[in-house]
């Protein structure tokens, strides 16, 4: 099979790999890491000025939606940027949820305002004991007089502390872990009643667990029908693991050309370690686990979007099983190669190791898909 790119398409990869490269530098990264905020809203505009922002917006509100394979391109070179502003929570999941379930007046407010970078809205979903399971929802929304109230709590919505907007999930009829009773609501952070506990992240990014208590909010904040959101919260979930496939290639490919040069200068035994055969085998395997990915990650961005749902989960969960298990492996690697320096901060190997990590976990770890491949087989 032939993986070939359009011009346009190759066009878009050089800008952002060429953007990255010269605003983007590890230094910068780390620059931005030991700011306040955790990231830039100086790359956030830039990244809007070039229409990164938009992809997964519908041409009508100023992007460029389905672009699935300009998403696996985009996320590839800002994982070999390392890059932590919140790309992922707010213009892949965010735009994808709001495109699904928002109104026609909804989604004229927010969509071009995230397109152009001046409205980060960012998901609160998951909680505590769920397990990577969409249908567990335990926090609450009872109608209150003309509006709703909210009650609950939401663990590690990552970048919260720099959305302007959450989508939050909630309760709005059924038990627990029924698959109808789903609903999202819009939420402004500052509303009386939500508590954010931010935090860092094993991969320096800044999450924050939201408390919501008796949260009033207008009819109008409900997006979509009423207890019927779930398959557009798996739809962009779906669109969110393809799109981690495709950070994690990036991820994987610098730190394996990290690496590569750090043994060809590392010099033991009068000579480079590069040279020794057991050390050549390593960075092989490493070098096949990073294509093997990288395969993966072109069958999750052409399955991203597809209707047929069964087929779907199947190839995204094999796709995430196998860039999981290519994340432990090459940052374990990588740090072993390095020797102690392959765990302190002034080397890039160690960012892409814990980014690595968090990747691995993210969306479904790899002991979530695997099982989650085997059910969709049967």
């Amino acid at each position: 099979m032939h993986f070939n790119l359009t011009e346009e398409q190759r066009a878009l990869a050089d800008t952002v790999q060429r953007f990255l490269a010269q605003q983007y530098g590890f230094e910068a990264r780390r620059k931005i890491l030991r700011s306040p905020e955790g990231w830039s809203r100086e790359i956030w505009g830039k990244l809007a000025e070039l229409g990164l922002l938009g992809l997964q917006v519908p041409p009508e509100h100023g992007g460029m939606a389905p672009a699935a394979i300009e998403t696996m391109l985009t996320l590839e070179a800002m994982g070999r940027a390392l890059l932590v502003e919140p790309y992922l929570a707010s213009a892949v999941l965010g735009s994808a949820l709001v495109g699904a379930l928002g109104s026609p007046a909804q989604r004229e407010a927010l969509l071009p305002a995230m397109a152009e970078g001046r409205r980060i809205v960012v998901p609160a979903h998951g909680e505590a004991g769920a397990r990577h399971d969409l249908s567990r929802v335990a926090t609450v929304a009872r109608r209150g007089g003309a509006g709703w109230v909210l009650s609950g709590r939401k663990a590690v919505v990552v970048h919260a502390p720099a959305a302007d907007l959450l989508l939050v999930s909630a309760r709005t009829s059924g038990a627990v872990d029924d698959q109808q009773g789903i609903s999202v609501f819009a939420v402004p952070p500052g509303s009386p009643g939500v508590r954010l506990i931010p935090y860092p992240l094993i991969d320096g990014q800044r999450g924050a667990d939201v408390v919501l208590t008796e949260v009033s909010l207008p009819a109008d904040a409900l997006l979509g029908a009423e207890g019927a959101a779930l398959t557009a919260l798996e739809a962009a979930w779906d669109l969110g693991v393809a799109a981690l496939c495709a950070e994690a290639v990036g991820v994987l490919q610098a730190t394996l050309d990290a690496t590569t040069e750090y043994t060809r200068t590392r010099k033991q035994f009068g000579g480079p370690i590069a040279r020794f055969q057991a050390l050549q085998h390593r960075m092989a395997d490493m070098l096949m686990s990073v294509e093997q990915a990288r395969s993966m990650s072109y069958l999750a961005a052409m399955v991203a979007t597809s209707d047929d749902l069964r087929e779907r989960r199947r190839k995204l969960s094999a796709a995430k099983v196998v860039v999981g298990q290519a994340c432990r492996f090459v940052g374990q690697q990588a740090v072993q190669l390095h020797g102690g320096m392959g765990v302190t901060d002034e080397l890039a190997v160690s960012h892409g190791f814990k980014r690595l990590m968090a990747i691995e976990a993210s969306l479904g770890d790899t002991e979530h898909h695997l099982e989650r491949f085997i059910t969709e087989s049967r």
